[in-house]
């Protein structure tokens, strides 16, 4: 019987902080037996409800462009091409810090070898309903009162990590077998402290 582990990870391309978290869990899965598998979750579903400054409500409504191109990715190839088309768009987004505009949106899908006349999606609504299906799918793991990324593994569900800069190597394992430790213990729910710097990527 394999010891390998599912890991399922809830991901808005738009979020930095995510972003980091999923270059983590990509050291962890080179050193600890995990299979990922990649889902989407959006900041405009998210935050539609909440009181928030009108500036980041128009902010975070800017979000849902890329999150329908990649929920058109997943409704034509399958769920299985999210990981790489995430990786490309994000290089981009974070790494490179490109316009999130349809252009570049288009390359991403072409360098994840996937049809650039997907991102038609970008300025419809046709799947938003698949989006707040897997947005809600990963939030009632966790609760409302958290952000992207959500993960899931073994019936333990927890929001975050929230890291920077991303960690490597043996590093990235140690924080996952820590976190793994705490999300599995009964009646643990948070551990936190106050951010006191912005997402690094390198």
């Amino acid at each position: 019987m394999s010891d390998r582990k599912l890991v399922d990870f809830w991901f808005d391309p738009a979020c930095p902080w995510a972003w980091i978290t999923s270059r983590w869990i990509h050291e962890v899965a080179a050193l600890r037996p995990i299979d990922v598998r990649w889902h989407i979750m959006s900041l405009a579903v998210l935050n539609e409800d909440k009181d928030i400054p009108d500036d980041y409500r128009e902010r975070v409504k800017q979000t849902l462009g890329a999150v329908r191109v990649v929920a058109a990715a997943a409704d034509k190839y399958g769920e299985e091409v999210l990981g790489g088309l995430y990786t490309e768009i994000g290089r981009r987004f974070h790494d490179e810090g490109r316009e999130r505009d349809r252009d570049t949106i288009a390359e991403a899908l072409t360098a994840a070898g996937l049809d650039p006349a997907l991102v038609a999606a970008h300025d419809s609504d046709e799947y938003d309903e698949a989006i707040r299906r897997s947005h809600n799918e990963g939030i009632d793991l966790v609760g409302q009162e958290v952000g992207t990324p959500v993960i899931a593994v073994e019936g333990a569900a927890f929001f975050g990590p929230v890291v920077s800069p991303i960690p490597r190597g043996e590093a990235a394992a140690r924080l996952w077998d820590g976190v793994l430790l705490v999300a599995g213990t009964d009646g643990f729910f948070e551990l936190k402290r106050s951010r006191t710097r912005d997402p690094i990527f390198t």
